[in-house]
């Protein structure tokens, strides 16, 4: 889950790591208020999930109440990467000597976070590696025992850093360790982190994205997600209600499958067959036939879903639920879209023999089924 900037930088706050100050607004009015109470000059941000905003006009700076307001209003009225603007951070403008970059995500091959940081800020980290790679600092932080304050040291000295300056990057960098930790983050970083012209260090912007897996650690979080206040698609937010595993793909064939990694295969299949999936749907083990429901009504809620295929290997998950699950949700939906069904394992007879006395053909190779769905897509 991607937290807004200005809730990535109040949690920063509340970990020692400096930031301008500022207020979010939802109209010109509010904007009006928040700013006559900093200090000029003004940055006013439209608050989207999506990056580089700034190079897609969504970052306005002002000298006065009245620009600052002008901002917000035309902010307000227009959409960032196709996105709308709903709320706007309204914020003191840094004075800045130098950009830098500081950031700490998961490094899946060696099963660790990674610090990232370069003495060269304000761009996407992949432009960083490829435009002065030698300015990339990597480190990697042993997950038995953490990030320490050395490690920050070390970091802050090869960004060129000494003296007094050095020990404030050395705070500003275990905070944002800390917070990464604490709020589950896949991806914390500061980009830009500023060096005033008074030699401090303040977070320009930030950005977290928190692991959807700890939630349930993060009410609040969760609750603004499930309102749809998120960069989710209806059917992602749909699916996490329903416990459901769902991500959305570009194809026109509807995947269903219960455990992640026959999904992956089913995908894996259908592309070698030279078809296209339109998403990935998990319904886990033990699956009853409300949530085969639940996941046959969020695929075809897809527009772009031609055909579908049901891949159940039976374990946990019962072949004859499953069979429930497809005849029920194909009743109260109407569907029409044609349906590919591979059903194998515990109670795989009684599963087939209900399908088959609703007139639904069921396969026991996921071979023959994934060319047969991707023979159905071509032919219309």
């Amino acid at each position: 889950m991607k937290l807004f900037e200005y809730e990535a930088k109040s949690i920063l706050a509340r970990y020692g790591v400096p930031t301008p100050k500022g207020g979010l607004a939802t109209n010109s009015k509010e904007a009006w208020e928040i700013a006559s109470k900093l200090k000029p000059p003004f940055a006013v941000k439209a608050q989207v999930l999506v990056a580089g905003r700034g190079k897609a006009g969504g970052i306005l700076f002002a000298e006065s109440l009245s620009e600052v307001e002008r901002a917000a209003e035309k902010l307000l009225s227009m959409r960032v990467k196709d996105i709308p603007v709903r709320k706007v951070w309204i914020e003191e403008k840094i004075r800045i000597k130098r950009e830098l970059y500081f950031g700490i995500t998961t490094d899946r091959f060696n099963r660790s976070y990674v610090a990232i940081a370069s003495s060269v800020g304000g761009m996407e980290i992949e432009e960083i590696a490829e435009k002065t790679p030698e300015k990339l600092i990597k480190f990697l932080i042993n997950p038995q025992h953490g990030f320490r304050s050395f490690h920050a040291r070390q970091i802050a000295r090869k960004m060129g850093y000494s003296g007094s300056q050095l020990l404030e990057l050395e705070k500003i960098f275990l905070g944002l360790y800390r917070a990464g930790v604490d709020y589950d983050a896949e991806l914390i970083e500061m980009n830009p982190l500023t060096e005033t012209i008074d030699g401090r260090f303040v977070a320009a912007d930030a950005r977290i994205i928190m692991d959807d897996n700890a939630l349930f650690r993060h009410q609040e979080f969760r609750k603004r997600l499930l309102e749809g206040e998120s960069e989710l698609a209806p059917q992602e937010l749909e699916a996490i209600k329903n416990g459901l595993a769902y991500v959305k793909l570009n194809g026109n064939i509807g995947v269903i499958g219960n455990g992640a990694g026959l999904v992956m295969a089913t995908l894996d299949t259908i592309k070698y067959y030279g078809g296209e999936p339109a998403n990935f749907l998990d319904v886990g083990g033990g699956a009853s036939s409300e949530k085969i429901a639940a996941a046959l009504k969020i695929v075809l809620s897809d527009p772009n879903v031609k055909a579908l295929f049901i891949n159940i290997l039976g374990g946990i998950t019962r072949c004859d639920e499953v069979a429930r699950g497809i005849l029920e949700a194909r009743e109260k939906m109407r569907v029409t879209k044609p349906t590919v069904i591979r059903l194998v394992g515990t109670n795989e007879e009684e599963g087939k023999k209900i399908l088959k006395e609703a007139g639904i053909h069921v396969l026991e190779s996921m071979e023959t089924a994934a060319q047969k769905v991707v023979e159905i897509t071509r032919q219309g």
